[in-house]
């Protein structure tokens, strides 16, 4: 058997914030590289459970959504990879006990780097699409709650999140969430 590849685990500028990257094995064939490993989330303190899996596909470039959360006690984990195309990915830090409370950390998640987004609880997350027909993956620790949905604005200026560009496509959900409450 092969060398077995691992995940680099970059910490970002939001407490408990990762960006996965992966290690792959190049041979005449390709590459092969994993990109999930409880153990190895468990191993950096993180939740490795994954209760569902999301695909998000985007037609347009400068699609922005979010930034959405689950409401306690339903705060969720996620890690959201890009799989085509590419994206401006968003985390905000809602959780008022923490040190980086209000702070952003922004990742370009796309095809091409493979590079993934761990998005940890009572944090608010969004993207902007970089490209027409960019296609994004969620791994999550547990089943949506309908009613604990929630969200603040991407462009509340509590958080001033430099974003690539103007939305072209944004839902009425989205453009009119409240501004945070500080």
């Amino acid at each position: 058997m092969g060398t077995v590849e691992r995940m680099r685990f970059e910490p970002l500028s939001v407490a408990g914030a990762y960006a996965v990257e992966l290690e792959p094995h190049h041979d005449e064939r390709g590459f092969f590289a994993r990109s999930w490993s409880a153990e190895e989330f468990r191993a950096q303190g993180l939740d490795p459970a994954v209760a569902q899996c999301s695909i998000s596909l985007n037609r347009v470039a400068w699609t922005l959504r979010g930034l959405h959360f689950q409401a306690p006690p339903n705060e969720e984990v996620k890690l959201v990879r890009c799989t085509r195309g590419s994206a401006h990915d968003v985390v905000v830090d809602l959780r008022r006990s923490s040190p980086t409370f209000k702070q952003h950390a922004a990742v370009t998640i796309s095809a091409d780097n493979r590079t993934a987004v761990y998005v940890p609880e009572g944090c608010a997350h969004g993207f902007e699409t970089l490209e027409d027909d960019t296609e994004i993956v969620y791994q999550i620790n547990r089943e949506y709650v309908p009613e604990q949905a929630r969200g603040v604005r991407w462009d509340d200026p509590a958080f001033a999140i430099p974003w690539p560009s103007p939305p072209v496509v944004i839902s009425e959900r989205d453009r009119t969430f409240a501004d945070f409450i500080r």
